[in-house]
């Protein structure tokens, strides 16, 4: 699902119009990387927390060439499922017979 489907299906479950439904989830996701960036973790309660995670420096290594290089610390963003996420995922994989691939 893209972000145009997505935005249909708010539209379809919502009595709001495509254009309403588009600008709610442009608002979320808006509202959730700001807060992001910020620092601040984002908990949706039965879906997941989104969050900034540190990353330190480490040695790498060049695919190519096989030379060693530094890897710079970094910041990334991060989602940790909730357990009802979790969940229903887990029962979906159950009822089509595994993992898609």
């Amino acid at each position: 699902m893209n972000k145009s489907e997505l935005i249909d299906a708010v539209a379809g479950k919502t009595d709001l119009s495509k254009a309403a439904a588009g600008r709610a989830v442009e608002a979320m996701l808006e509202t959730i990387t700001d807060s992001v960036a910020k620092g601040e973790s984002v908990a949706v309660l039965g879906f997941g927390t989104f969050e900034a995670r540190a990353r330190a420096a480490r040695n790498g290594k060049n695919p190519k060439t096989g030379e060693a290089i530094k890897i710079a610390a970094t910041t990334a963003p991060a989602f940790k499922a909730g357990k009802a996420f979790k969940d229903k995922v887990a029962a979906g994989a159950k009822k089509k017979g595994g993992k898609k691939k």
